[in-house]
């Protein structure tokens, strides 16, 4: 399989090119990185690149928390529209298939139950919680402590912040582009990815990769909030490996199928600072209280279905990703 790889020597995309090439098929790299030509938003260099191609790998995007919206038109930009003329290219080219780079912020925040009240979906937190320390959701009926637990695909989107709304609009185009052509198309709801070649101190590099940098630079990583917010932590290579499964797999025609893309282990950011900071050999981790609006507190995937449907399971477990990530080098953006 002849497969486009966009974004191909970013992060994420880089380890697909070589999980494709270790498969047996052909990738084919289109990056800005590589070549200043290759931008998704030219619909005429997209549809060069589509030649002799069977399907997609979508990586390509503007990617970080987007909290403000000094940066909206271009994550826009990038995201949607180099989303859309690359749809738009696929259609001319009637290339069938597409797997699409999404993201867990789509959900906002995580499952919460109240004991009362059960599944319950908590509004955004208040400014005024945030600069008291009082981190965790509440429910929105009673006002009770929640308990966080594991997201499903199924559950009602919320995304909240720029970031997070070009990859629903993402997701959108692609339904559409397959009930429109009859092709097939897959989200991969990444959760927090790292691993090697994560990018260093960027707005839009992941947190891991921010502690990793202090920890480079002799600094304790700095923590948010009180350290106790769950995510998944997911190796890159486990990712690249369901953008195999999912490439490979017998998708359903005119349809966009959701899978999210996590370990299935939830930890703390806090529980993932020190695992660095030990396996590196730095200082402590020193937990801040500072927070970001736009940050939900707690949010965990349930990969089952990626797991029963496509036979994907994670390979890399979380301390011994996190000592791999420890001794491996960052990149430049």
């Amino acid at each position: 399989m002849r497969v486009l790889v966009t974004g191909g020597a970013g992060f994420i995309g880089s380890h697909v090119v070589e999980a494709l090439a270790a498969g047996g098929h052909e990738p084919v790299v289109y990056d800005v990185r590589t070549d200043p030509g290759s931008d998704v938003r030219d619909l005429d260099a997209v549809r060069r690149a589509l030649s002799g191609v069977d399907a997609v790998s979508h990586q390509a995007a503007m990617v970080g928390l987007g909290s403000g919206f000094a940066d909206a038109v271009e994550y826009v930009s990038r995201n949607d529209l180099g989303t859309a003329v690359l749809l738009t290219a696929m259609a001319d080219a009637g290339v069938p298939r597409i797997v699409l780079a999404g993201s867990m912020v789509v959900y906002g925040e995580g499952r919460y139950d109240c004991a009362r009240h059960g599944v319950v979906r908590p509004g955004p937190r208040a400014v005024a919680d945030l600069t008291a320390g009082r981190f965790e959701p509440r429910c929105p009926a009673c006002g009770a402590e929640l308990s966080p637990g594991l997201v499903g695909e199924d559950a009602p989107v919320d995304p909240r912040n720029v970031y997070a709304t070009t990859k629903l609009a993402q997701e959108h185009l692609a339904a559409a582009w397959a009930r429109v052509t009859g092709g097939s198309a897959v989200s991969l709801r990444y959760h927090n990815v790292y691993g090697p070649r994560m990018p260093r101190d960027t707005p839009y590099a992941g947190v891991a990769a921010f502690f990793r940098s202090a920890l480079a630079r002799g600094e304790a990583p700095g923590v948010f909030e009180d350290g106790r917010q769950r995510r998944d932590f997911v190796h890159v290579r486990d990712v690249a490996a369901a953008n195999v499964a999912a490439l490979q797999a017998a998708c359903p025609p005119g349809a966009l199928v959701a899978y999210n893309t996590g370990s299935g282990e939830p930890h703390t950011v806090g529980e993932m600072a020190r695992a660095l900071a030990a396996a590196y050999g730095g200082p402590e981790p020193v937990v801040t209280g500072e927070y970001r609006l736009g940050d939900v507190r707690h949010i965990t995937a349930d990969s089952s279905r990626l797991r029963s449907e496509l036979g994907w399971k994670p390979e890399v477990g979380f301390a011994d990703g996190m000592r791999e990530f420890a001794r491996s080098g960052l990149r430049g953006q």
